[in-house]
C-alpha cells in the first residue's frame, strides 16, 4: 500500500524538486561570483560567504530576526491555543465565529502593512489616539514603539492561523479521553496537561514550524510600515538581504547572504522539530 502511495506522489515530488533545485543552483552559482547587472561575472569562490559572515549589519539583522521570531512564537502559540480552547465546539454560531476569525488571514500582506501604517499615523491614527487617552505617548518614529508595533501587527495577522489549527486538532480528539479523565476525577489542569496537550502535539509542531518559517520570510508588512526604521531598529533579515540585491545590485554577495539565510531557517526548523518531538515523546 505504501509503495502505491509513493508512486502517486512521485510526479508531484519530481516537479517540486525541479522547481526548487533550479533556483537554488542559480543562486549558488551567483554566490561564487562578483556579479553586478551589466558586468562580466568574476569567479571569487567562497569570498562572498566570508564577506557576508563578516558583515556587521547582516549579523545585527540576524540578531533582530531571531528576537522577532522568538517573540512572535512566545505570543502566538499560547494565545492561539487559548483562543481555540474558548471557541464553541458546536452550535449555529460555530461557522460564523470561524469565518470572522479567519478574516485577517484573507488580507494580503501589503494591505496589512498599509492598514497599520494608517493606524499609527500621528494625525489620524487609532493607536496614538488610544495611547493619548490613557496618558501614554506613542510614536512609530520611536525605536521601541516601532518594534512592538511590527510584532503586534504580526500577532494580529497570523494568530488566527494558529487558532484554527489548534481548533481543528481539538475537534479531532475523541471524547472518550475526556470521559476517562472525568471518571478518574482529574482536574481541568491535569486533563489539559495529560490529555489535550499530548493529543495536540503534532498540530503544535506544524503551527510552530509554519510560524517560524513565515517569520523569517516576512517582508511586506514591516517594510511598508517602518521600512526598517527608525534607523535600522526594525530592519529584519529579509529586508537587509533584499537591499543588497535590489538596492546595491550586488547579486553575488546578496546570493551568498540568501544561502546563509536559507541554511539558518533550515537548521532552526529542524532543531525545533526534533526538540518538540522529543518533548512530546517524554510526555
Amino acid at each position: 500500500m505504501k509503495t502505491k502511495v509513493i508512486w502517486f506522489l512521485l510526479p508531484s515530488l519530481l516537479v517540486m524538486s525541479i522547481s526548487a533545485f533550479l533556483p537554488v543552483m542559480t543562486v549558488l552559482n551567483y554566490s561564487l561570483h562578483v556579479l553586478f547587472p551589466g558586468s562580466i561575472p568574476q569567479y571569487v569562490g567562497l569570498q562572498n560567504f566570508k564577506d557576508a559572515l563578516a558583515d556587521a549589519k547582516l549579523i545585527n539583522a540576524m540578531r533582530r530576526q531571531f528576537i522577532y521570531t522568538i517573540e512572535i512564537l512566545l505570543i502566538q502559540i499560547p494565545l492561539g491555543l487559548a483562543l481555540a480552547l474558548t471557541l464553541p465546539r458546536r452550535g449555529i454560531f460555530v461557522g460564523l465565529v470561524l469565518v470572522l476569525l479567519g478574516i485577517p488571514l484573507l488580507i494580503p500582506w501589503n494591505v496589512v502593512g498599509i492598514m497599520w501604517r494608517l493606524f499609527v499615523r500621528s494625525d489620524i491614527g487609532v493607536l496614538p489616539a488610544a495611547f493619548a487617552r490613557i496618558g501614554l505617548a506613542y510614536s512609530v518614529e520611536s525605536a521601541g514603539d516601532a518594534w512592538w508595533t511590527i510584532v503586534i501587527m504580526d500577532v494580529w495577522h497570523w494568530t488566527p492561523l494558529v487558532t484554527l489549527l489548534c481548533y481543528a486538532g481539538l475537534q479531532a480528539i475523541p471524547q472518550e479521553f475526556y470521559q476517562a479523565a472525568k471518571v478518574d476525577a482529574a482536574s481541568k489542569v491535569a486533563t489539559f496537561r495529560y490529555v489535550t496537550l499530548p493529543k495536540l502535539r503534532h498540530v503544535l509542531i506544524i503551527a510552530v514550524l509554519l510560524r517560524c518559517m513565515d517569520s523569517f520570510k516576512v517582508y511586506d508588512e514591516p517594510f511598508i510600515l517602518t521600512a526598517g526604521g527608525p534607523g535600522s531598529s526594525t530592519e529584519l533579515l529579509s529586508m537587509y538581504v533584499s537591499r543588497q540585491a535590489i538596492g546595491a545590485f550586488n547579486m553575488g554577495l546578496s546570493s551568498a547572504m540568501s544561502l546563509v539565510y536559507f541554511i539558518i531557517v533550515l537548521v532552526l526548523c529542524y532543531v525545533l522539530y526534533i526538540a518538540m518531538s522529543k518533548i512530546g515523546e517524554r510526555k
